[in-house]
């Protein structure tokens, strides 16, 4: 059985990790934070799933009623939400190209091939390179730090003047950048990568803005090797009604990039190497409800689900009231 981790906090705020193998839970004595039993597995030369081990069982924890009563937060986190780095990747997995095709070709309608095609014809060739050999680089984006990290259960809120919040049903990638700027993939997690998409549609150069937005995490951090196929389900629910739902899938195997690839071109940049840091990288997807004309509305709930995680992700969306902002010269 796959070992799972997850982050567990209090009504008094304190904090607590609890390890999951199967249907069995429990607490792991004298660790409060999934980072710093990584910490300890670096220190000590030894794997996530070995340092878990090493710290005993705890009190049996019944994971599906924490989740209920809200005190399970993301797997991942930092104490400083600065030294956390939210990013993805696009375009790469097998029909991915389809939907964001569709969005960009009546902008690019002289052409007979749009950017975005052209980006995944490109990974699709040569994405899954050998080993020691270099990938073609996909598509890159940036999210934002710890502070736009949402947990189980919490609102995805997208700014005031956002033209959508949609949601983007994906995995994703947590890593602890080693003392010596060595990236350990500690595991992936089931996410909520967010989007814009009204805004990405009308200009492809706004894709940058689009994805300046929250990210939610399930609660479950899977350890060890990721599985090469992952199915799932993504619905949008409004009041007590299903307003969409459809079936994904992730995993290597339905993917046009290697995570190894997708990695290297990460972690290629120094600054994304400094000793402490974590990163939450998320890795795309194929499936999105924009792309069947869906439009979301405040009070919508997002639900993501797929084997092997065994928790749901929940999060209801939400729009920030407006605020005005005023740069002064000094």
């Amino acid at each position: 059985m796959t070992l799972r981790l997850l982050q567990h906090r209090d009504a008094d705020g304190r904090r607590a990790v609890i390890a999951a193998n199967g249907d069995r839970a429990h607490i792991l004595p004298g660790v409060e934070s999934v980072r710093a039993l990584a910490e300890r597995a670096i220190a000590a030369g030894t794997g996530l799933a070995e340092a878990a081990a090493a710290c005993g069982e705890g009190a049996a924890v019944d994971i599906v009623a924490e989740l209920a009563a809200g005190r399970l937060i993301a797997p991942i986190d930092h104490a400083d939400p600065a030294h956390l780095t939210l990013a993805g990747t696009g375009l790469t997995h097998l029909g991915s190209a389809e939907g964001r095709d569709k969005m960009h070709r009546d902008a690019a309608a002289a052409a007979q091939q749009t950017d975005s095609m052209r980006m995944f014809l490109e990974g699709v060739e040569g994405g899954k390179p050998a080993a020691g050999e270099t990938g073609q680089q996909p598509e890159w984006f940036y999210k934002g730090d710890g502070a736009h990290l949402v947990g189980p259960g919490e609102a995805l809120t997208m700014p005031a003047f956002a033209q959508d919040g949609g949601e983007e049903p994906e995995l994703a990638g947590i890593y602890l950048i080693g003392p010596d700027g060595t990236p350990f993939r500690l595991g992936i997690a089931l996410a909520n990568e967010f989007s814009d998409h009204v805004t990405e549609r009308h200009n492809y150069l706004w894709l940058a803005h689009s994805k300046l937005r929250q990210a939610a995490l399930g609660p479950e951090l899977l350890v060890g090797e990721p599985p090469a196929h992952v199915e799932g389900s993504s619905r949008i629910r409004r009041g007590d009604a299903v307003l969409w739902e459809k079936p994904f899938l992730s995993g290597e195997a339905n993917m046009s990039h290697s995570l190894a690839n997708l990695e290297a071109h990460h972690f290629k940049y120094g600054q994304f190497r400094r000793p402490g840091d974590i990163h939450v990288h998320f890795f795309g997807t194929a499936t999105l409800s924009f792309s069947d004309g869906i439009r979301t509305e405040q009070g919508d709930v997002f639900e993501i689900e797929a084997a092997p995680f065994t928790l749901p992700l929940r999060n209801p969306l939400a729009r920030a009231a407006g605020e005005t902002v005023a740069v002064k010269t000094l």
